[in-house]
């Protein structure tokens, strides 16, 4: 269980208490090597503190308050009249710098929106640069009742506070000791939950936990069990983890990994994909991260060393695949786990790859029934845990769910069959009957196995629904859930690019990330400023911050279904294009090439189409925008009549236009 706050008293008691006896509470729970930095760091905010709390003795200080979420601790946390302070200091620093204002503004977004007892209260962020000037500060509050960074040298801390207080509305006082154990229900993004797990924090630690919500630790320990009892009992079996775009599949499957990893030194597991970004993003993050907290420990370490240790938890399905071709081995691994096994090739596609990319004469096998046969190897025991996602498969030759079933249904009946009791829902099912197939294996459900409720836009738990609906053309469906989320869930429309990157330049706050995507087929958005042949680099787009001109804040380059799925931003601007669009009051499905329009007759490809506007449309955290072109009457491959019909059923969905 992490610690609230490393120390937490009233002001009053702060104020009597000696200097050396609060750096030494500060020192004990502290978990790295103290050195003479930080300890002097502490002194100067404590002796600052005792000179600046006078006028509130009956108010409450917490030092070092945990960010779970983030991995870090706030400097100071003030509950003073009700409000919350969240103070950061910069001791010696002679600017506020913009880098710490994010940080401190990310502090007091973080409390509002995954700390209980933080939710409904007045949050003031202050930033402390010990040495800068004095500023003049304007109060300015945001809907969500959160305050502008307010800017201190620390020597006008007390006025600050006092004058923030006086432009604050009048509130219900806040007792400290329920506000410090209230919950703290955070909604990392896949990069953060994986450097937490990576780190050895735990799924319950770094995910939400409400009523009625078919929580990941659920989900977690339903596999667990599975592969405990495999284990056990000598067994070959399969889970299929399916959930909504969102629901937290990867960060299921990132949870066992690791779990595995740690605890059970006589085994060994991986995290595999077929997502070229989610891996390299995910990688790069890992590495970053260890880079950055060995260095905080004082003990550095080279970036290459590790890049290879989450390589080695984290790899491209396609070089285990090919590792299983030059060897007639069987994999070291007892545990797999496939993240988006939706995406498997089929037979034809994987035999075409076989023969023309890896030279051989022929290959009689889906991908699903080769990786199978891989894990089929072992003489003892093995677990493969497939995380699918409905309506994801947006490539071709990607065979879906069915795929796995019935290279089971081939040659494997003897494994384990695991799965959840919505298996049959038809975004899995591609119109075929699931049920009678899975009675043939002697399949057992689990209704834990499905993950139901969006986690990703956790201020909008139906958005999922929404897009679903949006994608089948229920406008009166899209248009009653729509109405659910739109005061928590902000989407909007326009036709002008220009002020869809203003919308999300106003709405982000601190490091919230945003950024621009588009169908990768999307090449007549050129006149638009939209290349989406400008392949971008994802871990620059994903992981660079606002000051780097290849992320993706500076809403230049946009990227494509490809490189998002299973990724996210916090705010998104949606840029539509005519290969999907609305003609007499259905879906049209269209593509661009060479100098002409095709329509799109295959239903498999029609389906890949709309689903790949499903993951667009799904991921965003927060909110966002949907661009919409006019067109242009002298350009015939671009008309106003290619747009216009899927703007009015956008907005008929009850989408407002900016």
């Amino acid at each position: 269980m992490i610690e609230p706050a490393y120390y937490q008293s009233k002001i009053s008691v702060f104020l009597s208490t000696n200097q050396e006896e609060i750096l030494g509470a500060l020192a004990n729970k502290h978990s790295f090597a103290l050195d003479v930095l930080q300890k002097n760091s502490w002194l100067e905010q404590i002796t600052n503190l005792k000179v600046q709390l006078h006028d509130f003795p009956q108010d409450d200080v917490f030092l070092e308050f945990a960010i779970p979420r983030m991995g870090k601790r706030v400097d100071v946390v003030l509950l003073i009249c009700g409000t919350i302070f969240v103070v950061e200091y910069k001791v010696g620093a002679k600017i506020h710098d913009s880098n710490a204002i994010d940080q401190t503004i990310d502090y007091a977004l973080d409390l509002k929106n995954f700390h209980e007892g933080s939710h409904n209260k007045f949050i003031i962020p202050i930033l402390v640069s010990t040495k800068a000037e004095p500023e003049d500060n304007l109060v300015l509050w945001s809907s969500d009742c959160i305050s502008s960074v307010l800017l201190s040298n620390g020597l006008d801390l007390c006025g600050t506070i006092i004058r923030a207080l006086s432009e604050t509305p009048s509130h219900d006082g806040i007792d400290p000791v329920a506000w410090a154990r209230s919950g703290y229900k955070p909604t990392p993004t896949i990069v953060e939950a994986a450097q937490a797990l990576y780190r050895g924090h735990s799924v319950g630690e770094i995910s939400r936990s409400d009523a009625g919500t078919i929580n990941l630790t659920t989900t977690s320990n339903c596999i667990t069990e599975i592969i405990e009892f495999s284990k056990l009992n000598g067994k070959k079996s399969i889970c299929f983890v399916m959930g909504v775009p969102g629901a937290g599949k990867t960060l299921a499957g990132l949870n066992i990994s690791t779990e595995r990893m740690r605890s059970k030194e006589e085994e060994s597991s991986v995290f595999l994909s077929g997502n070229g970004p989610l891996v390299t993003v995910l990688r790069e993050a890992l590495a970053r991260d260890e880079v950055a907290r060995a260095k905080e420990k004082g003990q550095p370490i080279a970036k290459k060393a590790a890049t290879s240790r989450a390589s080695t938890f984290i790899q491209n399905i396609h070089h285990f695949r090919d590792d299983g071709l030059r060897s007639s081995s069987p994999p070291v691994e007892h545990v797999v786990v496939f993240d988006e096994a939706q995406r498997a090739w089929n037979q034809a596609h994987a035999e075409k790859f076989m023969i023309q990319k890896r030279g051989l004469s022929k290959f009689e096998m889906s991908e699903p029934e080769f990786l199978i046969s891989l894990m089929d190897r072992r003489k003892d025991w093995c677990t493969i845990v497939c995380l699918i996602g409905g309506g994801q498969e947006i490539n071709t030759g990607e065979a879906g769910l069915v795929e796995w079933v019935e290279a089971l249904q081939k040659q494997f009946s003897h494994w384990q069959v695991y799965c959840s009791d919505q298996i049959s829902q038809k975004e899995y099912s591609w119109g075929q009957n699931l049920s009678d197939k899975l009675d043939s294996l002697k399949a057992q459900t689990k209704r834990d196995l499905h993950l139901a409720v969006s986690v990703r836009s956790y201020r909008a738990e139906r958005l999922s629904a929404f897009i679903g609906a949006l994608i089948e053309g229920e406008v009166a469906l899209a248009h009653t859930l729509y109405s659910t989320i739109q005061k928590d869930y902000p989407i909007y429309l326009t036709r002008d690019i220009g002020r869809a990157r203003e919308w999300l330049r106003s709405k982000a706050r601190g490091t919230e990330r945003y950024g621009l995507v588009a169908s990768s087929g999307g090449i007549r958005l050129k006149p638009e400023g939209i290349n989406v042949k400008a392949r971008i680099d994802p871990t620059n787009w994903f992981l660079n911050d606002k000051h780097d001109v290849r992320s993706s804040f500076y809403l230049e380059d946009a990227a494509t279904e490809f490189d998002i799925q299973g990724l996210e931003l916090d705010w998104t601007g949606v840029c539509w294009y005519a290969d999907f669009r609305r003609r007499d009051r259905n879906w049209s499905t269209n593509n661009f090439k060479g100098t002409h329009w095709q329509a799109v007759h295959d239903p498999f490809r029609q389906a890949y189409l709309a689903n790949a506007y499903r993951v667009l449309l799904t991921r965003a955290r927060q909110g966002m925008v949907i661009f919409v072109p006019k067109g242009d009457k002298t350009d015939s491959t671009r008309p106003p009549e290619f747009y216009e019909e899927t703007f009015e059923f956008l907005a008929s969905c009850g989408i407002t236009q900016i």
